[in-house]
């Protein structure tokens, strides 16, 4: 037990650490980890430490504790290591407004599709950010540059979009198998045409 608790221990501090760690490959400003994944990398840590602890202090009191932790692992790590791997490959910054006012940076993934560039998202989030016609920032290749963004429902748009991001992204690939996307866009999904707002 104590092996096997050993492992999981620096499996789940390794795979939380990374998601912060991962995000230094990509040219500009830090991105913090939010939401989800900022979830599973603090959800993995503290599982790790939680075991470390068990070390020194081995009593069969806590064997159920130590159990219950090692149980629960494998799920906390598989959506660790995909927060991760979704940073892997190219992963771009969209900056926008909250419902609030308040400014916030999106990851996403993005694809060129003849020349144009998409992101595709749920369509709560789009709401949510009122990014049908807005004006933001988009981060790509280390440079900040302002761009307006286009909503479509139209599900052919949606899924050549879909179908884009699967086809660029391994990542994807591997989640679809996983039962984490569709083979085609889900019915709340948009997608958004980011246009330089030099050609508007």
């Amino acid at each position: 037990m104590l092996l096997l608790q050993k492992i999981v221990a620096w499996a789940m501090l390794l795979a939380g650490i990374s998601v912060f760690l991962i995000r230094f490959i990509h040219a500009g400003p830090y991105a913090m980890p939010h939401q989800g994944n900022l979830l599973a990398a603090i959800v993995s840590l503290l599982i790790g430490l939680w075991l470390i602890r068990f070390w020194f202090n081995d009593s069969k009191l806590n064997s159920g504790a130590r159990w219950l932790a090692v149980a629960i692992s494998p799920v906390v790590l598989f959506f660790t290591l995909y927060a991760v791997f979704a940073e892997v490959e190219e992963t771009v910054t969209l900056r926008v407004n909250d419902p609030s006012g308040n400014s916030v940076d999106l990851r996403l993934w993005i694809v060129d599709i003849e020349g144009r560039v998409w992101v595709t998202m749920h369509r709560e989030k789009a709401d949510a950010h009122g990014l049908a016609g807005a004006r933001t920032e988009l981060l790509r290749h280390g440079v900040f540059r302002c761009v307006i963004s286009t909503q479509f429902d139209n599900r052919t748009i949606v899924n050549a979009a879909h179908h884009a991001r699967h086809k660029k992204y391994a990542t994807q690939r591997v989640a679809t198998l996983a039962g984490m996307f569709g083979e085609n866009a889900g019915a709340n999904t948009v997608a958004l045409r980011l246009d330089d707002c030099s050609t508007n």
